[in-house]
């Protein structure tokens, strides 16, 4: 049984599509996942399959349409292996998320579109914002101090929004720190 992380996009924000987490293992588990583990409410999964991530991500979005009373149009499902995650931690920009007093770090992990597609809808305040391309993910750092400054918040009017799911740097080190099998560098 392989890995992985299910990053769910759409669910516990801002009070809507409400998915507690400890139903949602047991619907995961009841589907034949193994070691299936959350961490923080905001749709992060860990779990052990045979199936492929091309049919893990289907499964879990019906899961999830079936269960709990969502807009489906929100929600998508994100299934990424362990070298996957690997590669995005790796690849990161020279010191990117290692100054956290400073800088508020983002991955927005990328679903169905590049980092050449997702990119231009990036519009990064000079001297606040700073964005990086990445394989599957898009890396951003805003400057703590002027956050409220941050043009962050304009993907969201993008249609290319419901294509990305957002997670900070802390939740990322966590996830990896949480991964099945994972191999200490």
């Amino acid at each position: 049984m392989e890995p992985y992380l299910v990053l769910l996009r759409g669910i516990n924000v801002g009070g809507r599509n409400k998915v507690p987490m400890k139903a949602l293992r047991e619907h995961l588990t009841d589907r034949g996942y193994q070691d299936v583990s959350t961490y923080i409410a905001s749709g992060n999964v860990l779990l052990r399959s045979d199936a492929p991530p091309q049919r893990i991500g289907p499964e879990i979005e019906a899961v999830l349409v079936e269960n709990f009373d969502l807009d489906d149009e929100l929600v998508r499902v994100l299934v990424l292996s362990r070298g996957q995650l690997q590669d995005v931690i790796e690849q990161k920009p020279e010191s990117f998320g290692e100054q956290p007093d400073t800088y508020h770090s983002d991955a927005i992990f990328l679903m169905g579109i590049d980092a050449e597609t997702a990119l231009p809808v990036f519009r990064p305040r000079e001297g606040v914002d700073t964005v990086w391309p990445g394989q599957g993910v898009i890396y951003s750092q805003r400057l703590s101090a002027e956050r409220t400054k941050s043009r962050l918040s304009a993907i969201m009017a993008s249609p290319l929004y419901k294509s990305m799911t957002i997670r900070s740097w802390s939740t990322t080190m966590n996830l990896w720190d949480r991964f099945p099998g994972r191999e200490v560098p």
